[in-house]
C-alpha cells in the first residue's frame, strides 16, 4: 500500500508525468508525419530507404521542435541550433532502427506491400521512443542544477510576465510565474 507523497519527489513526479504525456503526444503526431510521408514517397515510387530517411528527417525536425517547446518548455534562439544538432543522434538511434527493420523484412519477405513495410517501420519507431525521451530528458534538454532556487526570496510578483521566460523553466519544465496559477 502507497501513500501520497508530498514535497518535491511528488513535484517531480507531476511534471515527469506531464512530459510523458506531451512526449507521447508529440510522437504520436511526429509517428504520423513519419509514416505519412514515408506511404506517400513509396507509393510515388521512391526506393524503402530513402523513403524512410527523407521521412524521418523531416519528422525529426517537427518533433524536436515541438518538443523543446511543448515538452520540455525551452524556447528562443538560444541553444537552438546545438539542440538540433544533438537530436540527430537520436535521429541516427531511430534510423538504425528503422533500416534494420526494413533490411530484415526485405530479406524475409522481398515483395512485402507498401502497408506491410509501413507497419514495419512504425513498430521499430515505437520501440526507439523509450531511448528518445531518455535523450531528449537527460542530455538535449536538460537543465543544470543550481544551488538557487527558481524564484529569489522577496522577488516582486510584477516581474516578467513571458511564460518562455527562463526564470520560470524549472528542470526543463514550465512553471506559472504565480504562485496561484
Amino acid at each position: 500500500m502507497s501513500t501520497p507523497t508530498t514535497g518535491p519527489l511528488s513535484v517531480r513526479r507531476v511534471r515527469l508525468s506531464q512530459q510523458i504525456i506531451r512526449f507521447a503526444g508529440v510522437g504520436l503526431l511526429s509517428t504520423a508525419l513519419h509514416l505519412g510521408l514515408f506511404e506517400a514517397l513509396v507509393r510515388g515510387g521512391a526506393p524503402s530507404q530513402l523513403a524512410n530517411g527523407v521521412a524521418l528527417v523531416l519528422a525529426t525536425l517537427f518533433n524536436t521542435a515541438l518538443n523543446r517547446a511543448w515538452t520540455f518548455g525551452v524556447s528562443g534562439r538560444r541553444r537552438l541550433v546545438f539542440h538540433h544538432s544533438q537530436a540527430l543522434v537520436i535521429f541516427a538511434i531511430t534510423y538504425a532502427a528503422t533500416t534494420l527493420a526494413l533490411a530484415v523484412l526485405g530479406a524475409v519477405s522481398p515483395d512485402a506491400g507498401t502497408v506491410v513495410q509501413t507497419v514495419v517501420v512504425a513498430v521499430a519507431n515505437v520501440l526507439s521512443t523509450a531511448a528518445r525521451f531518455v535523450a531528449m530528458r537527460r542530455w538535449i534538454f536538460s537543465t543544470p542544477v543550481t544551488a538557487e532556487p527558481a524564484e529569489p526570496a522577496g522577488a516582486s510578483p510584477g516581474g516578467p510576465t513571458d511564460r518562455h521566460d527562463p526564470a520560470y523553466v524549472v528542470d526543463g519544465v514550465l512553471e506559472s510565474p504565480h504562485s496561484d496559477g
